[in-house]
């Protein structure tokens, strides 16, 4: 592909990447408690969730997701509630304490709680479906684009996992005190109980 549009795509795609949102969220969250190596290997969920969506979005499968309303409905109810139950555990949880996780098997529930997070928002797949064809060219081909693109987009989002890791250690000596571990356990609850309702509510 034409390395101009590549030059605009990288820019607008680390802007998507960056932005607050749940799993971001969780990777600081997950630093903050656990330490940076488990929120990177947890964020390898998402990784994989997203690349099952570039692969669908690249195969014009997500164009089924995008045109039926009742999977698009399925999928956005179960991305919802699974929100919702993830901010009533925190909310009710004691001040997470400060420990790096080394067990395979809990590094690995980490990155199946991002996986289910990222997968259950189908409009990650939407912004895959509308977003990145905007940068391709149809007179070239359309497969090797996508596969630059979801390859680019990918990387940023590793960038913007660690980021957001690394600001998750620096809370730590903000919020090493159980109570203000707490109060930082509520808010995260209520930013993501937030986000579930606004993905209940809205609208295809």
């Amino acid at each position: 592909m034409e390395i101009w549009k590549l030059l605009f795509f990288i820019p607008a795609c680390f802007a998507l990447n960056m932005t607050p949102g749940p799993n971001n969220l969780l990777s600081m969250n997950n630093a903050r408690c656990y330490g940076f190596k488990s929120a990177f290997i947890a964020g390898l969920g998402r990784i994989a969730a997203f690349a099952v969506m570039i692969a669908l979005a690249a195969s014009g499968l997500a164009v089924v997701l995008y045109a039926s309303e009742t999977l698009f409905l399925t999928i956005k109810i179960v991305g919802a509630a699974y929100l919702l139950w993830i901010a009533v555990n925190l909310w009710r949880s004691e001040a997470s304490p400060i420990s790096e996780i080394e067990t395979i098997q809990n590094c690995f529930g980490l990155a199946k709680q991002e996986f289910l997070l990222a997968a259950g928002n189908p409009k990650a797949i939407l912004i895959f479906t509308a977003f990145l064809p905007q940068f391709v060219d149809l007179s070239s081909s359309a497969s090797e684009q996508f596969f630059v693109l979801g390859l680019t987009f990918l990387i940023l989002e590793v960038a913007a996992i660690s980021l957001y890791a690394v600001f998750g250690i620096y809370l730590r000596q903000w919020f090493s005190e159980p109570k203000m571990a707490k109060r930082f356990n509520k808010a995260c609850a209520s930013f993501l109980a937030l986000s579930g309702a606004n993905l209940l509510i809205s609208r295809q």
